[in-house]
């Protein structure tokens, strides 16, 4: 049986912390983003090896979480990242979070790239598109 995170091309990690409990036992839903976030930075980083221009950066302009499973401390888990649409000036991401081969949540988000001066969307450049297009992985393989 193939991983649920085989058509994500980037990978990340996280250590459960009994801190990211709540009352009820399970890591609490707020801790899912800060999960999905370590995913997308990394996802920048290696964007930006590529194409750095400090006078440009992304920001995130939309994050829409689905809660699959509940999650339970101790343990880690893995968050599958994928570009999934590449438009003018802003590209979508599809996360998937997986705690021992099991998926507990899908994010997608949407970042827009701005101009650090003036705090507006920017275009994508061609260097920008093409390290985008490594990044997108393939959808009928992943969850």
């Amino acid at each position: 049986m193939p991983s649920p995170l085989s058509g994500y091309p980037m990978r990340s990690y996280d250590k459960l912390r009994y801190a990211d409990t709540d009352r009820q036992g399970h890591v609490n839903n707020a801790v899912y983003s800060t999960f999905f976030e370590t995913g997308r930075v990394e996802l920048m980083h290696q964007l930006r090896q590529v194409a750095a221009d400090p006078a440009r950066d992304f920001v995130l302009a939309k994050i829409t979480i689905e809660y699959l499973k509940e999650l339970l401390w101790p343990g880690d888990v893995e968050v599958g990242s994928r570009v999934v649409r590449v438009g003018t000036s802003s590209i979508t991401v599809e996360q998937l979070l997986v705690s021992e081969g099991i998926p507990h949540a899908r994010a997608e988000s949407v970042m827009v790239l701005t101009d650090t001066s003036t705090r507006r969307s920017t275009p994508l450049d061609d260097l920008s598109r093409s390290t985008l297009d490594t990044l997108r992985g393939s959808a009928e393989n992943g969850a």
